[in-house]
């Protein structure tokens, strides 16, 4: 089984793809080349960050998509690409994120579409033969759950400005709503290298990995524990959260998908018997105390741009 040495990022400018690329620099010394593919307008835009990377060191055997999501379907054309290249030999798709495959209703679910035309050309064409593959997938992002969301607060939201939440999801009752399974993007950068480092744990097999397990309440009181305030707190229930999420896609709502996203995640989609963690090596993750940490000290936008 062959080990991933020289790696080609491919979007690694990105919300997610400068994490990732962070991460393999980080353990640089374990790879022969670290290169990034990205359009002129990017160089020329990014120059400072993307001469940041050259200078820690950038003929490829792994490709790494960390393409946004609206160029998430455009990766078939990748795969087709590396197919053909007798030197690539692993090929991990842009996947970071919800699992869509979680059970059977997430075939049906609007923002998995394009992934799923990917996961089945890789799995079902006929035309991969020879490369292999790995779905990253991460939950949430931690991170970028714990921020407030202008675009509508109602689906969840945390003002460390004014100390006041939105818990959406409900558990029976008005209690804030039921587990979440969430991984910090650093944590992400981190799994991305443990399955690069334990192909036997990751060809051909979709890779689940958490950074911790929360409710929105229990997110709530560690903000009120770190801040030393009580917040003030409301709820949306779950009848009200697929009202929102229909609405928004009635109006074409720029980031549609992410109502859909934190609907799922409220019913529990990204709970598992067992995660991957101790089989790529993710044994050490961040936790709510350090999330909830770093947004107070810097207040994070929940999911605006719609990239993720």
């Amino acid at each position: 089984m062959s080990l991933s040495k020289r790696i080609l990022v491919i979007g690694a400018t990105g919300v997610i793809g400068k994490v990732l690329l962070d991460a393999l620099l980080n353990a640089k010394d374990e790879f022969e080349t670290i290169g990034i593919f990205t359009s002129p307008a990017t160089v020329e835009s990014k120059n400072d960050m993307i001469e940041s990377f050259k200078a820690r060191g950038p003929d490829f055997d792994t490709i790494v998509s960390a393409v946004g999501r609206f160029a998430i379907d455009k990766q078939v054309d990748l795969i087709k690409l590396a197919e053909q290249s007798p030197s690539i030999v692993r090929f991990i798709p842009s996947e970071y994120g919800t699992d869509i495959a979680f059970d059977t209703s997430s075939a049906t679910e609007k923002p998995h579409q394009k992934k799923l035309k990917v996961r089945n050309y890789l799995e079902k064409s006929g035309e991969v033969n020879r490369l292999k593959y790995t779905y990253l997938v991460s939950g949430p992002f931690a991170d970028l759950y714990a921020g407030f969301f202008e675009a509508e607060p109602r689906a969840g939201h945390f003002d460390t400005i004014k100390y006041e939440a939105i818990l959406a999801g409900d558990a029976g009752d008005a209690s804030g709503g039921g587990p979440v399974g969430m991984t910090t993007v650093a944590d992400v950068g981190r799994a991305l290298v443990g399955v690069l480092r334990h192909p036997e744990a990751s060809d051909n097999k979709a890779v689940r990995v958490h950074s911790y397990v929360c409710t929105p309440k229990e997110m709530l009181a560690e903000y009120e524990r770190q801040t030393g305030k009580k917040w003030k707190v409301s709820y949306t229930s779950m009848e009200e959260l697929k009202k929102i999420e229909e609405d928004a896609w009635a109006a074409e709502h720029p980031v549609s998908a992410i109502f859909t996203l934190r609907r799922i995640w409220a019913e529990g989609k990204t709970l598992y018997e067992k995660t991957e963690n101790e089989a790529i090596g993710l044994t050490k993750t961040d936790t709510l105390e350090m999330v909830v940490q770093a947004n107070i000290q810097t207040p994070q936008s929940a999911f605006q741009s719609g990239k993720l």
